[in-house]
């Protein structure tokens, strides 16, 4: 379980995050939406260490994230908005590989990591291909291989589906949806509820840096024109 209490972070003057609580439970689908500037990448960038509370604090499982930043980024894995900016390793196998490699674990087992990762996201074989050379979608696919390859709890990704046209969102989406329905807890950040409202278990809105709605995608959907979160993007495809 990801938890986070009274959490306030700020950006030099700027409150970004203003007193957060919320909690993700184990194998829970959670969108999280809110107007430009809610504080949403900020408040998922505290899940996992990659930023530091100014008050408040993250825990994951129980212990707190900056006692142990390794096990938090084991549990939770990250993936941002740009797929290129997760990128270490040119090909898509050294690039997914990387993880595991770094935990320190045999050849045998970081090999069987990479397999079932691309797997999952239906690019097993294409390891030795150049990433710089695949589609946007494949890019994302790519990118969430290599957080599943640290078999983390929960899959937190920023902004998913941006860029992407319609046949590459469906199949990253389609691949979210599997993944969670096998037991991994999903974290979607975005300003484009098109389709997920219907997979999802539950909607958080941010405004202003505060949770101000919370609860089932029926329920809260009713009331997202007041926050300023539209279900579909302005430049959505009709």
């Amino acid at each position: 379980m990801i938890r986070v209490e009274d959490l306030v972070h700020r950006y030099g003057a700027t409150q970004a995050l203003d007193g957060v609580s919320l909690s993700v439970a184990d194998g829970e689908f959670v969108l999280l939406a809110g107007a430009n500037g809610s504080g949403k990448t900020t408040l998922v960038r505290h899940f996992n260490g990659l930023l530091p509370p100014d008050e408040g604090r993250v825990t994951v499982d129980g212990r707190p994230v900056d006692e142990d930043v390794v096990a938090a980024r084991t549990s939770v894995g990250m993936v941002f908005q740009d797929p290129r900016d997760c990128f270490v390793a040119a090909t898509v196998g050294a690039d997914v590989a990387f993880g595991p490699e770094n935990l320190g674990l045999a050849h045998e087992e970081i090999d069987r990591r990479v397999g079932e990762a691309l797997a999952a996201v239906r690019m097993d074989g294409r390891r030795d291909e150049r990433i710089d050379a695949l589609s946007g979608g494949e890019q994302a696919r790519v990118a969430i291989a290599g957080a599943l390859a640290m078999r983390p709890a929960h899959l937190v990704l920023d902004e998913p589906f941006a860029g992407l046209d319609w046949p590459a969102r469906t199949a990253v989406l389609d691949r979210l949806v599997a993944l969670n329905d096998e037991g991994t807890g999903v974290v979607v950040v975005t300003h484009d509820l098109r389709d997920v409202l219907d997979v999802a278990d539950r909607l958080v809105v941010l405004s202003a840096g505060r949770v101000v709605e919370d609860g089932p995608p029926e329920s809260v959907a009713s009331r997202l024109a007041v926050h300023d979160v539209r279900p579909v993007a302005a430049d959505a495809p009709p």
